[in-house]
């Protein structure tokens, strides 16, 4: 029953998106065949293809969507895949059942997963019309809530209104993001010049940018990031209205910021990404301490100091080491808390006392902005507290810094502080450096080497009449003990 119910869907489904033309004004989409656009079924991921054949084989449509698909006709190796259909995701899990799990509110989406790799599946987006304010009920029968909100800003709360692939299109972000490969017969289907723009290395919104930025203020972000990773020039309506409309990101929750926020900075493209956020106006709702900071013009180094860390982990990106949220906050957070813990210092606390009071100021504000786990928060507690320690190697303390499992992030953080300018750190920097590459007998010769400096300790002294005392008590201890043997 199921079986058939699937097949009188999918007819359904292709009669519909047969009478639909394509784009608004009866364009139909350009179909670029496998001979022409170069996409072999080789570079794409088999996780992603058993997702593409498993809901071909169900009776439903598939299609590769996205940035895969660009990065693909780029000739890029893909970060991730992402999958369209006409099946609604509780279909979906019906046909991977246990590897599937819904998650999403705003977006139901299906995660597919193959071990390690997960495939997100996503329902083909309908335009909505006339449901804005309606309860949605699935072929199931059941309300799932309402399909479709927007606020009064015009900010998309839920969008969860199923539509066909000619709907679906239109409801993308940019143009190079919405090109679809049909796994039936491996072309291309464009409904928006996406393939001409990638040609031409330009970055669009679809439909109006003002009402786009209002729906998700995401996309601002997602315009820079995208133009940094591609090298691509965004297209000037796109542009325009970014600058003007960045307040609205102070309405994105802070979880989400903070995904955005590795998206932007862990793209290879860092440095690149900071100065088109600072340009567009859009950086101070990531890091508004930083930025109060960047915008002091007599003070260079925070500056730099962003730049090198940024340097230091487009570097690591590109050589395929990991690289750490804890170091990106800690660097773009240095300063502020470096300037906090000198105002404590300047109310009378002392140094310990003022670091993990700065520190503690200085995270809680940052969480307003972008949300920081715990565990990273942790992190960057330790490499900045390590700043402090380790210009205290001398003997055995050498190596238990070494066997810290924050000194080599707090290591390679001292180094990004020596190129931002800090050239009085060279020394140690370069002491820690030749201590790393001696063999542990060595280590500890050339840790004892270094001077202590400062006077040396006193020893406490004994209280006289402490000692006067104990004396006395111990002659009459003995005299009782004698009378006794006595």
């Amino acid at each position: 029953m199921q079986r058939i119910i699937r097949t009188l869907t999918s007819f359904f489904s292709n009669r519909v998106s047969s009478a639909h033309s394509g784009a608004p004004g009866g364009h139909p989409p350009k179909v670029i065949s496998r001979s022409t656009h170069g996409i072999s079924r080789k570079d794409i991921d088999k996780s992603a293809l058993d997702v593409l054949y498993g809901l071909k084989r169900a009776g439903y449509e598939a299609y590769l969507v996205g940035g895969c698909v660009r990065d693909l006709l780029l000739g890029l190796e893909p970060k991730d895949f992402d999958v369209v259909t006409n099946a609604e995701p509780e279909q979906v899990k019906e046909v991977f059942k246990r590897r599937c799990q819904l998650i999403g509110r705003r977006f139901r989406l299906a995660h597919v997963r193959f071990g390690r790799t997960v495939i997100e599946v996503a329902t083909f987006r309908g335009n909505g019309e006339g449901q804005d304010r309606k309860d949605f009920f699935g072929r199931n029968g059941k309300s799932s809530g309402r399909a479709r909100e927007v606020d009064d800003s015009g900010r998309l709360l839920r969008d969860n209104v199923y539509g066909t692939i000619d709907e679906d299109v239109w409801r993308r972000d940019f143009t190079v993001n919405a090109l679809y490969y049909n796994i039936k017969d491996f072309s291309v289907i464009d409904y928006v010049g996406g393939m001409k723009d990638i040609k031409a290395g330009n970055l669009r919104l679809i439909g109006d940018p003002v009402t786009r930025y209002r729906e998700d203020p995401v996309r601002m972000i997602r315009a820079v990031r995208f133009a940094a990773k591609l090298g691509f020039n965004i297209e000037k309506a796109t542009e325009k209205p970014i600058s003007e409309m960045a307040n609205l990101l102070g309405d994105v929750s802070n979880a989400r910021l903070f995904e955005e926020v590795l998206k932007l900075f862990h793209s290879g493209q860092g440095v690149e990404v900071f100065e088109k956020l600072r340009h567009f106006d859009l950086f101070k709702y990531l890091f508004p301490l930083t930025e109060q900071l960047l915008s002091q013009e007599s003070n260079h180094f925070p500056r730099m100091m962003v730049i090198e860390a940024l340097k230091s982990t487009d570097a690591r990106i590109r050589s395929g080491k990991s690289v750490n949220p804890s170091f990106l906050f800690s660097a773009m957070l240095w300063e502020p808390m470096m300037q906090r813990r000198q105002a404590h210092l300047d109310s009378g606390m002392v140094p310990q006392d003022a670091f993990y009071a700065a520190a503690n100021d200085v995270i809680e504000q940052q969480i307003r902005a972008t949300a920081i786990p715990k565990r990273f928060t942790a992190q960057m507690r330790d490499i900045w507290n390590l700043q402090f320690r380790l210009h205290r190697r001398q003997g055995a303390r050498a190596q238990k810094l070494v066997e810290h499992p924050r000194f080599r992030a707090a290591y390679d953080f001292l180094g990004v502080r020596v190129a931002a300018g800090e050239s009085e750190l060279k020394a140690l920097f370069d002491w820690w450096t030749e201590y790393q590459e001696k063999d542990p007998v060595a280590r500890v010769a050339f840790a004892n080497t270094v001077d202590k400096g400062g006077k040396k300790r006193r020893r406490r002294p004994r209280n006289r009449n402490y000692l006067r005392k104990r004396s006395q008590k111990n002659r009459s201890d003995s005299g009782d003990s004698q009378s006794e043997q006595a």
